[in-house]
């Protein structure tokens, strides 16, 4: 059965398809079902799937004109909303397809998202800048009435699709070589990163990325939420200013921006 997955050149799903019949199998030996999990002995049996980065901007001249193209974007309000704000918060963009207004407080501007939504399949919050909640209360007079923040133009109860956010950047100029939805991602952890000015750790709970050591995991327990509550602001305070900067980005942004998150 995984063969003929294969055959189709879905190696990746074909390894995934793997993994979860084992868990069955193993389920099946915890209950006295089955005796062993006969995938333990494919184990390195299929052709390994080849992984392609995501296309990501991240040189702040190029980041900058990205912005300013999704600042005229010409297409459905909700759509360019959404684009700013995966530029803004960086989340998966299946979390921000499927958000839902109860999941947003205003009062404490976090943005909650459950468990069932996440890749990791536990709760991430995340702190909402300025930038942001602008742009979540305009969305809100468009489709505040309904339960999710961006409804498919056929269905109001379903979000807009997966091709969705790619398509309009494409409809920018953009290929997928040069730009993705899930590229902002890798656009928003490399600049911080080569920012100094926030701590690797934060960034990475920002990302809702677990620790792959076992023993690091361990000893990274804290969420530094404090720190990434000021890190979201100045990244979206960046961003305005690689946005406002047509020609080059003056290097005494950062040592701006090192001077204000020591004070």
């Amino acid at each position: 059965m995984l063969r003929e997955v294969e055959v189709r050149g879905r190696h990746e799903s074909a390894r995934r398809l793997r993994s979860t019949i084992g868990s069955v199998f193993r389920y099946a030996v915890a209950t006295a079902r089955a005796e062993a999990d006969p995938t333990l002995a494919l184990k390195g049996a299929l052709i390994k799937p080849t992984v392609t980065p995501r296309a990501a901007v991240t040189d702040p001249k190029a980041l900058g004109a990205l912005l300013r193209a999704i600042d005229s974007f010409d297409g459905q309000p909700s759509t360019q909303a959404a684009l700013k704000l995966m530029a803004l918060l960086f989340p998966r963009p299946g979390e921000l397809r499927a958000a839902e207004w109860t999941e947003f407080d205003f009062d404490t501007n976090v943005w909650s998202i459950p468990a069932t939504r996440t890749k990791m399949r536990r709760p991430h919050r995340v702190p909402l800048p300025a930038q942001s909640i602008a742009i979540l209360k305009e969305l809100r007079q468009i489709t505040g009435p309904g339960v999710i923040l961006f409804p498919g133009i056929r269905d109001e109860m379903r979000p807009i699709s997966d091709n969705t956010l790619n398509a309009a950047l494409r409809r920018l100029g953009y290929t997928k070589d040069e730009a993705t939805a899930h590229g902002f991602r890798a656009t928003a952890s490399t600049l911080m990163n080569e920012s100094g000015v926030w701590h690797p750790d934060a960034i990475e709970r920002q990302l809702a990325h677990v620790e792959n050591n076992d023993v690091r995991r361990a000893y990274a327990r804290g969420e530094h939420w404090d720190e990434r509550v000021r890190m979201m602001q100045w990244w979206a305070d960046y961003l305005d200013t690689l946005k406002s900067t047509s020609d080059k980005i003056l290097a005494s942004d950062i040592s701006i921006a090192r001077r204000g998150q020591r004070r």
